[in-house]
């Protein structure tokens, strides 16, 4: 590889760092939609996990973007898209019993799910593709 990544190369990475940077911001500014996803099975506040995800998120976002901590970010990134799994599947079940929660929300609820796999699968390109 060359000693200086052309940009197009970079960009997965630094796509991913945004998103991560501003669903980590988001559990400070609103923590209870990301409180109420929290597996019921983890022992311990639903807050703490909650800001302790949003500092992981801001932290991978910043290693992200960090031209020399990019290929450790690409590896936690694909690491932090399958820890927060379960609780994207925890959200999608509380959605499907809720009778609060408008169909189309549920259809969203169950459709995100697949989506941790273009995100794993692009966080594992950052890595890949880091100098």
């Amino acid at each position: 590889m060359s000693s200086h990544p052309n940009r197009l190369s970079q960009a997965p990475a630094l796509r991913l760092a945004a998103v991560l940077f501003g669903a980590g911001a988001l559990h400070f500014v609103r923590p209870q939609p990301f409180d109420a996803i929290v597996p019921r099975a983890l022992p311990g506040s639903a807050r703490a996990y909650t800001y302790a995800s949003g500092v992981a998120e801001i932290a991978t976002a910043t290693a992200l973007a960090v031209p020399r901590t990019r290929r450790l970010g690409g590896g936690l990134a694909a690491a932090l898209f399958i820890a927060v799994f379960p609780a994207n599947v925890q959200m999608a079940v509380s959605w499907l019993r809720s009778n609060r929660t408008s169909t189309p929300a549920k259809a969203v609820a169950v459709a995100r799910l697949p989506l941790q796999i273009p995100l794993v699968t692009e966080a594992l390109k950052a890595r890949r593709n880091a100098e």
